[in-house]
């Protein structure tokens, strides 16, 4: 089976930030908020206070994995030149991606820098009420003066635009806006990350919103969906059931496989994360290859 890992992460030094504060590593692969709360982060073997690129390349290529693109979000900290130099230094194996807070006073230099510069040719934002940028701003809409420049300069350059907008319920929710980002922009390829983020109970809202962004340049990235179907276990039924019905709204050729790596892998081992998908005969052999490995390719400089 061909392999394609569209959304892992690896960071030099974990420095998140929320709305529970800042995030420090502890030991163990364990961090604590500011407020005291503590979570697992790392699996055990696979790090103590890091996530490295060599650990990463590693683990990929035990699990017979092609390529992979390094995404950033608030969760693990922001780490622009780390993920270059991963990129940089396997640069068969990876493929990098920028990001910033958008209410930077630079951030319309910052992006310039990473996109012509640097030569990023990927930026995320991690909008999400639960660990992005409304989790620590107040909430605003994604299709508005935030982020109008920096999408216009996205678009220009020709680069993709990956979107984490949280789970339905979350005031940064909002696919109507994505929709309206895409309309807006329609030669800039989207990704919309972990399918929507729905968890149990949200197959409805997951079906609108699924509709809302049947659009031709818009993807949708199935990174951390058995997750987010928490207490449920291998070989995670609701999940199955959510990933089938984005296959009949909005078609195989837009699914694309990602991982979310590492903190999956504190519940699960690598290869389940994807082998739930064959598990479900969800997809033909034809699609299923489109989705493990081939779409990737369509949205991502790869």
């Amino acid at each position: 089976m061909k392999l394609i890992d569209a959304h892992t992460h690896v960071f030099e030094q974990l420095c998140g930030f929320g709305p529970r504060g800042e995030l420090r590593p502890i030991g163990g692969g364990r961090a604590r908020w500011a407020n005291g709360d503590e979570i697992e982060m790392i699996p055990p073997g696979l790090g103590e206070r890091s996530f490295t690129a060599d650990t990463l390349a590693a683990l990929l290529r035990e699990n017979h994995v092609e390529r992979a693109v390094l995404l950033q979000g608030s969760f693990y900290g922001f780490q622009n030149e780390y993920v270059l130099e991963s990129a940089r230094r396997y640069p068969e194996l990876f493929v990098p991606a920028a990001t910033c807070d958008p209410f930077c006073k630079e951030a319309k230099y910052l992006l310039h820098r990473f996109i012509h510069e640097m030569g990023f040719r990927i930026v995320k934002f991690e909008t999400s009420s639960g660990g992005g940028l409304m989790g620590y701003h107040g909430d605003f809409r994604i299709d508005g003066d935030v982020f109008r420049e920096v999408f216009a300069m996205i678009a220009e350059a020709g680069a993709t635009l990956v979107l984490d907008i949280g789970s339905p319920g979350m005031p940064s929710f909002q696919p109507e806006a994505v929709a309206e980002i895409a309309q807006r922009h329609p030669k800039m390829k989207i990704l919309v990350c972990h399918l929507l983020a729905p968890v149990l109970g949200d197959y409805k809202i997951l079906e609108e919103g699924l509709r809302i962004l049947a659009l031709h340049n818009v993807w949708f990235d199935l990174a951390a969906v058995p997750w987010n179907v928490a207490p449920e276990t291998y070989p995670y039924p609701t999940g199955q059931g959510f990933v089938k019905l984005a296959r009949q709204t909005v078609g195989a050729e837009k699914l694309v496989w990602g991982t979310d790596v590492p903190s999956p892998l504190t519940r699960e081992n690598y290869e389940n994360l994807w082998r739930y998908l064959y598990e479900g005969n969800i997809f033909s052999d034809l699609e299923l290859e489109q989705v493990l490995y081939k779409n990737a390719k369509d949205v991502y400089p790869l």
